[in-house]
């Protein structure tokens, strides 16, 4: 049985930085980030990263950020495509560090390369480290998964609407305008 060799923050932070490349920290563990993401994803991600910051910075309701560390836990970073962070929480952070603590929201934008059972741990990371929702994009299905601690995911199909009432109240945006596939 091969041992893993675990990491640590420091020994993540000493990391070189190569054009293209990503890691994680998954519970010590390093991952690299599969290679950059196809149109389609980035089209999701963009789109809904553009409607969060807009309503966000209109009501002023914090920060959303695309492709951010997060400290989760001791030996778990991760870096949601799209994240919004509560303005009383913006405040204490130091924008040259890292993010110490989850996300209020967390949204990952399924790629075909993305591992399944990754990604259920992936939300379990999040939703165990103070996440409020989870938002899960598959552009291939046009569908959203959305996970709160304690819930059942919910499903968003075509012809449904994105919501996080509890956490950014009046914001609703349909599937259609974030899964464009032809301009």
């Amino acid at each position: 049985m091969a041992t893993k060799t675990l990491m640590s923050i420091e020994e993540y932070d000493a990391l070189p930085e190569k054009e293209g490349v990503k890691y994680e920290l998954n519970e010590g563990e390093l991952i690299i980030v599969a290679p950059s993401p196809r149109l389609l994803h980035n089209r999701a991600r963009d789109r809904l990263g553009l409607k969060l910051a807009t309503f966000v910075e209109e009501h002023k309701l914090g920060e959303v950020t695309m492709e951010t560390d997060f400290k989760l836990s001791e030996g778990v970073i991760r870096i949601p495509d799209v994240a919004f962070v509560r303005a009383d929480r913006v405040r204490g952070i130091d924008p040259r560090q890292r993010i110490e603590g989850a996300p209020d929201l967390a949204v990952e934008v399924v790629s075909t390369h993305d591992d399944p059972d990754g990604l259920v741990l992936k939300v379990q990371q999040y939703l165990r480290s103070g996440t409020r929702a989870v938002w899960v994009l598959y552009p291939e299905a046009r569908m959203a998964y959305i996970y709160k601690p304690g819930e059942r995911p919910e499903i968003r199909e075509p012809g449904q609407n994105l919501e996080a009432t509890e956490i950014l109240p009046g914001f609703s945006t349909p599937l259609a305008e974030i899964f464009v596939s032809e301009f």
